[in-house]
């Protein structure tokens, strides 16, 4: 008799049954990051275009904090925002007292030093937002074929113990506990490699961002410094 997946699983043991049930739950769980990190980087990816456009057209950094406000999803635009209220920070200790005004050129310099490890932090929790869950992906493909292949190995053991306690070792007897057994190991497979894929995938595109606020921040520190200059 011809038996499909499904009876195939409900036919196997309990070891078999909790290797499939744990397959599953993988498999969900890989499928649901799959689809939001989908979703979150395109968001990504639209928020940080529409605010690097409206950055270069500001006149002014208070005007591009506010438009930075807007786009909640880009990481360009909360390092940005990490860096403005570390400026507006050192900006209200400069200007306390009448000593400011006799700050030479590397005292100025100096509190970029400050706004640098401001960026630098607001980068890394990016970083941290945008990968997170991410590694139970690499985690999904990296164990679930083994899980699988246990499911295997019991299922056969099983069989195997089947034909010795029915003392016949003939085709009919063993194709369905064999067929069972190799179900887990085909289960496992369907789990790892879509997270492979899509954890390689992400990364890429993780990598990219990356790369991009580096970019952001490296411009945003020539402007600033800049601005000092031009005030010696």
């Amino acid at each position: 008799m011809q038996l499909s997946i499904t009876q195939m699983i409900l036919h196997a043991g309990p070891v078999g049954q909790m290797v499939m049930v744990l397959l599953l739950f993988f498999s969900i769980f890989s499928w649901t990051i799959i689809f939001m990190k989908g979703r979150l980087f395109r968001n990504v990816r639209l928020d940080s275009e529409d605010f690097l456009e409206a950055f270069w057209s500001s006149k002014t950094l208070s005007e591009a904090s506010k438009a930075a406000d807007e786009f909640t999803f880009s990481p360009e635009a909360a390092v940005f925002k990490a860096g403005f209220n570390e400026l507006k920070k050192i900006n209200s200790i400069r200007n306390r007292g009448d000593e400011a005004a006799k700050e030479t050129l590397e005292m100025q310099l100096a509190t970029m030093d400050n706004l640098k490890r401001a960026l630098r932090k607001a980068e890394t929790e990016q970083l941290n937002r945008l990968g997170h869950l991410l590694p139970f992906l690499a985690t999904t493909g990296s164990a679930t074929p083994f899980i699988g292949l246990f499911g295997t190995v019991w299922g056969i053991m099983v069989s195997f113990h089947d034909i010795g306690q029915r003392g016949s070792a003939s085709l009919a007897v063993v194709a369905p506990g064999i067929s069972e057994a190799l179900v887990a190991t085909a289960a496992g497979l369907a789990a790892a490699i879509p997270a492979v894929i899509f954890y390689n995938f992400y990364g890429n595109k993780l990598s990219r961002v990356h790369d991009s606020m580096l970019n952001f921040s490296t411009d945003l520190l020539n402007l600033v410094e800049r601005d000092l200059l031009s005030r010696v």
